[in-house]
């Protein structure tokens, strides 16, 4: 049972049904009220995604409200906002498991709930999920369905959007985007198309006469059967009338209404039901504060507030343990003011990120060189194909994407970089194993998808001072596609700013000799294998360990080393062990006709749930302790035959 007490309304909503059978529409603003109170309290003692869900918990209400989900199909995009969906349908008690090791997940998952019609995670997916759940419905004769996409102004900024959008306004289909404007995705939103919407929420006459038209919708049914006829009267008036330039989402064959205020919750329903009854494809721009009904949130920046960690939910203050000595920096850091001292000698750097300026620490460049820092929004695939269109002009760009967001622009990596050789550096931060976020942020997949492309640099530093050696190398001339990937969280060393000196592309290293087993190991994950070689060596064990620091080339000079002294390895590595490094070994051994017995770590071929770093660590067993017992196990093994 939860440790948290829901409101006098929300503890009698256990599903959706129980909000429209047991309150009337003027009860529900108490129950966002509540629903609010219960969302601060949870996250500021558990952690979690914040001000977004704070933004649209009227939202929320009124959609359960008014749709009789899960008949009727809610798809959240990415799905930070959602907290107050799960609530609603059913997790209440659970909630404070969110993002817990094996407790619910931190974005809707349709194995969890059959309210979570879709899986999120990544952006800008929600309308074409919508819509082909529409299409399906009308294929399959169930016409009364309806679908709802609700997708921030930030989310919309990707390819994939206007994609569905182009689509959707094609097919007689009962769907509803429901556009969420608070420009903000995590951090404020950039481009033009936030410019558009800013200009249709602050134009007065737009305001005065989308009023008058509600009016008109709300008394729609007196005009029997001549309703739709004057209702596309209106909207054409709307087209004319209201705006120099034609309205972005009526060009697509959507009609348009709002903006709403997407805090109103009884006004929201009573737009809803309007809705509900228009058929074919429509839009709704509804204007929320991201962070609402929590002062320091509204006040405050929306980026902080985005997933804060714990707080005081009465003073706004963010609790973090002080530490007793300096910490190692975060390696998003090391990055970010790494690509600035390169830059200020090196006028050709530039950087590049889809919307992650603070999560991947570009904004350091981004203050200190606005005029060559880019931010073009959530577009990955623009990102890449933008830094690489930069390249044959002559700059060098870094463009940094987390590794599972990177998966989203794999044509342009292949395509319009690899195939051209074009001077582009992938800083791919998030690598390996995430921790909360779970399976649809996990960064495992990289290491097998770069390698397998030809022309590219695959690299991953283990710590601070080897990524730092890394970006040097990358910048230096004609080294073509260069791939630097490095995981979520701090690195190893509190004196990292070092001197910085060019690698030997394809070259690994020998950090220490032994005789009886050799670990290879690419990246931080190293450094587990070096606390499990500690604790081997006082068991008896000689264990040499090698850090390759990169897949592709790999150090077939060292691989000739270890395999002609060894006959037992393990490889470990923080990714995916089908095409990983392990796997290169592998290879590496058939193409030369070693027979040395192999044990690969990694992560197993399965998407892996959510939990910290060091619990996702061991349930694939490749921490430290998994590795004591894998050397163990292949030295006794060993040993028995011997004897035997």
């Amino acid at each position: 049972m939860s440790n948290y007490q829901a409101g006098p309304h929300l503890s009698q909503i256990e599903i959706p049904a129980d909000l429209r059978d047991k309150f009337s529409e003027e009860e529900l603003p108490e129950v966002c009220n509540e629903l609010r109170q219960f969302i601060i309290d949870v996250v500021s003692e558990k952690g979690g995604h914040f001000g977004a869900s704070l933004g649209v918990v009227e939202m929320t209400v009124a959609l359960h409200y008014v749709f009789n989900t899960p008949v009727d199909q809610l798809v959240w995009d990415v799905g930070h906002q959602a907290y107050g969906h799960k609530i609603l349908t059913g997790r209440r008690e659970a909630f404070d498991t969110n993002r817990k090791y094996k407790g619910v997940s931190g974005f809707p998952k349709r194995s969890e709930s059959e309210y979570d019609t879709f899986g999120v995670g990544h952006s800008s997916t929600s309308i074409s999920g919508a819509l082909g759940m529409a299409v399906a419905n009308r294929v399959q004769n169930k016409p009364d369905v309806n679908h709802i996409a609700v997708i921030g102004d930030g989310a919309m900024t990707a390819g994939l959007a206007f994609e569905a959008l182009n689509h959707g306004g094609v097919e007689d289909t009962n769907l509803l985007v429901i556009l969420n404007d608070n420009c903000m995705s995590i951090d404020p939103n950039v481009g033009a198309l936030k410019e558009y919407l800013t200009d249709i929420t602050t134009s007065h006459t737009y305001n005065k006469v989308k009023d008058e038209v509600w009016n008109l919708l709300g008394k729609i049914s007196k005009f029997g059967p001549n309703a739709q006829a004057i209702a596309q009267k209106v909207e054409n008036g709307i087209k004319s009338a209201l705006l120099k330039q034609s309205n972005l989402f009526e060009s697509l064959n959507f009609r348009y209404f709002g903006p709403i205020d997407g805090h109103d919750v009884e006004y929201m329903v009573k737009v809803l039901k309007d809705l509900k009854d228009i058929p074919g494809p429509k839009l709704l721009h509804c204007v929320t504060t991201k962070g609402k009904g929590f002062a320091p949130a509204e006040r405050e920046s929306a980026t902080k507030w985005h997933a804060p960690g714990i707080f005081n939910k009465d003073t706004g203050e963010i609790i973090k343990v002080a530490p007793k000595s300096p910490q190692p920096p975060k390696y998003q850091d090391v990055f970010g003011h790494t690509i600035i001292e390169l830059a200020e000698k090196n006028e050709k750097i530039v950087g590049v990120t889809p919307a992650m300026p603070t999560g991947c620490s570009l904004k350091f460049m981004m203050e200190a060189m606005p005029e060559r820092a880019f931010d073009v929004g959530i577009a990955e695939q623009h990102a890449v194909t933008f830094s690489a269109g930069m390249a044959t002009q002559g700059l060098l760009p870094f463009c940094n994407i987390y590794s599972s967001f990177m998966q989203r622009a794999y044509d342009q990596v292949v395509h319009d970089v690899a195939l051209q050789k074009l001077n582009v550096v992938f800083c791919l931060d998030r690598g390996g194993l995430v921790g909360a976020d779970g399976p649809t942020h996990h960064g495992v997949f990289d290491l097998a998808y770069m390698r397998s492309i030809p022309n590219m640099v695959v690299s991953s530093p283990m710590d601070e001072q080897e990524m730092r050696n890394l970006m040097f190398t990358a910048q230096l001339p004609d080294m073509g596609p260069f791939t630097i990937r490095y995981p979520r969280g701090n690195g190893v060393m509190t004196e990292w700013k070092t001197p910085m000196k060019r690698i030997k592309v394809g070259t690994g290293r020998r950090i220490k000799n032994g005789t009886d087993l050799a670990i290879l190991t690419i990246g931080p994950i190293g450094h587990e294998a070096t606390a499990a070689i500690e604790q081997l060596e006082k068991e008896g064990m000689s264990v040499a360990h090698y850090d390759m620091r990169f897949v592709k080339p790999i150090d077939e000079v060292l691989l000739h080393e270890v395999l002609g002294k060894f006959q037992k390895v393990i490889t470990v590595e923080d990714g995916c062990l089908q095409g990983g490094m392990g796997s290169a070994v592998l290879e590496f051994m058939a193409d030369h006709g070693y027979t040395a017995q192999v044990k690969r770590l990694g992560v197993p071929d399965k998407f892996i749930e959510h939990g910290t770093q060091a619990e996702l660590y061991a349930e694939c067993g490749f921490d430290s302790a998994a590795i004591v017992a894998a050397a163990g196990e292949m030295v006794s093994r060993a040993t028995k035959k011997l004897v035997g």
